[in-house]
């Protein structure tokens, strides 16, 4: 499998934030998009994720399943945290199983495997800003999909979390999986950079 984008541009607001932009990875392969506020690593992630349309270029996924979408074969970590406060930690987890669909594993061992099996029926608002990061990886485990596209993915996480989390990469990328990440610290996985320049 192999995620590639080509002479891509992107335009926001009027703006032009970068242009003729190229990028890839391959199974078992992460790329780490670094650079200045401003500079373009969350639009790239949207525009990869199919949340955002490149004013030009392409974006293409080789290898993947040939019936779906890239962003159908790709999950999206934001840096806010996609959670309903009144849920509890079981029934949001749940909630996004359901809502993705394809191949799906069980919420309490996705809970389990990021450390909040302990808290499975609290109420989601309960919850720490790194248990809040900690429910949101889990989603990556409840439905596998082959492209993570992580932004600023150890926001808030202490080191116990940060080290679950690069085990977590490891088993994924292992498994034959890619990972795009926009962030300011080391992943703490073998990654590709990309830079990109400050802000037009």
């Amino acid at each position: 499998m192999r995620l590639s984008g080509r002479q891509i541009d992107c335009v926001r607001g009027g703006r032009e934030v970068f242009s003729h932009l190229d990028f890839e990875a391959a199974s078992g392969q992460a790329l780490s998009i670094t650079g200045p506020n401003g500079s373009g690593k969350t639009s790239l992630l949207r525009l990869i994720a199919g949340l955002l349309v490149p004013s030009g270029g392409s974006i293409d996924l080789e290898g993947g399943a040939a019936e779906l979408t890239l962003p159908e074969q790709a999950h999206y970590l934001g840096h806010r945290d996609a959670l309903k406060p009144a849920l509890s930690v079981l029934e949001n987890l749940s909630f996004w199983r359901d809502f993705l669909g394809g191949d799906v594993s069980d919420s309490s061992k996705s809970l389990a495997r990021v450390g909040l099996g302990h808290a499975a029926h609290l109420p989601a608002a309960y919850l720490s800003a790194g248990q809040r990061r900690r429910l949101s990886i889990g989603r990556l485990l409840a439905v596998r999909r082959p492209v993570w596209l992580l932004d600023e993915p150890t926001s808030a996480l202490d080191a116990a979390g940060q080290d679950l989390f690069v085990g977590l990469m490891r088993d994924h990328l292992a498994a034959g999986g890619i990972i795009i990440a926009a962030t300011h610290a080391p992943l703490g996985i073998d990654a590709t950079e990309l830079r990109m320049g400050g802000p037009k």
